[in-house]
């Protein structure tokens, strides 16, 4: 990773700020900088490969397989902002529980680890990687939305192609 943002690997903190690498990447700053530069984060979502991507500033940070929208119920295309998150949301509509939701602004829908039902039982496990949900982007069970969830706040941009 140090590499990727320009530091140096045997320095653990590159600019001589006083603050480790690791430190200011996890705070969402640039660790070659000396002076506070606030990187921008944002997610992109390619639906042709099922694949959930997200960067600070231009470094991806980490890529996950997904399950987006049925051809009947498809995930829209555009750029759109996470505008509330949940730790479980309820869908009124589907009448499941949804882990770690993002909601998009404007829609209804979101990114969220895959759903599950009153009674426990998982929706979808077997689909990620295959068009699968009502229009979300359905993150595994394996700590994906989770890392995801705490990472992102609200107002990032989310970008899906």
């Amino acid at each position: 990773m140090e590499l990727l943002f320009g530091t140096d690997p045997t320095n653990p903190d590159s600019d001589g700020d006083g603050v480790q690498d690791g430190a200011e990447v996890k705070a969402g700053y640039d660790p070659a900088s000396a002076t506070k530069v606030k990187l921008v984060k944002h997610i992109e979502v390619n639906l042709a490969k099922q694949e959930l991507s997200y960067y600070l500033g231009k470094v991806q940070m980490g890529k996950y397989l997904t399950s987006t929208g049925t051809k009947a119920h498809p995930t829209p295309k555009g750029t759109f902002v996470i505008a509330n998150k949940s730790i479980k949301a309820w869908s009124n509509s589907a009448k499941l529980w949804m882990p770690y939701w993002m909601g998009l602004k404007g829609m209804k829908i979101g990114i969220h680890e895959l759903p599950y039902w009153p009674d426990g039982r998982v929706e979808g496990e077997k689909d990620l990687g295959h068009l699968a949900s009502g229009g979300c982007i359905r993150l595994g069970r394996h700590g994906e939305a989770k890392t995801l969830y705490d990472w992102a706040e609200v107002g990032t941009k989310v970008i899906i192609n």
